[in-house]
């Protein structure tokens, strides 16, 4: 079992910045891939960013150049830092482990490839 617990959300205008941490336990985080998603109201969740257990990190092209997924295995902790905010940002983030370990190269791009999730941390852009 892995535990996730997000923070970091909040209400922030448009270009500001955030961010949001996750808290991971239950497995060697060092080894885990993880990822940072969100859904909007009324739409479906997304992925946002995810990082291999190597660093090898990918984004949506929404967000790419703005945001920033990293993970520090010394605490545990995984955190995407959130800047030039926009109110189509505004939405629950959460943060995902799989099911599995793979190499430290790879990373998970496809919903259904994690197993663990977070409570969501909610996150609005003020116009």
């Amino acid at each position: 079992q892995v535990q996730l617990v997000e923070s970091g959300g909040g209400l922030v205008q448009t270009g500001g910045s955030l961010r949001l941490s996750c808290a991971v336990s239950g497995r060697t985080f060092s080894l885990l891939a993880l990822g940072w998603f969100r859904q909007a109201p009324g739409k479906e969740r997304e992925l946002v960013a995810c990082i291999s257990s190597g660093s090898n990190t990918y984004y949506v092209d929404s967000v790419s150049g703005r945001f920033t997924i990293s993970r520090d295995n010394a605490k545990n902790t995984l955190y995407l830092q959130m800047n030039s905010l926009k109110p189509e940002d505004t939405a629950v983030y959460t943060c995902a482990a799989p099911g599995r370990i793979t190499s430290r190269d790879y990373y998970y791009r496809e919903e259904d490839e994690y197993k663990y999730w977070g409570q969501g941390t909610q996150v609005t852009v003020s116009s």
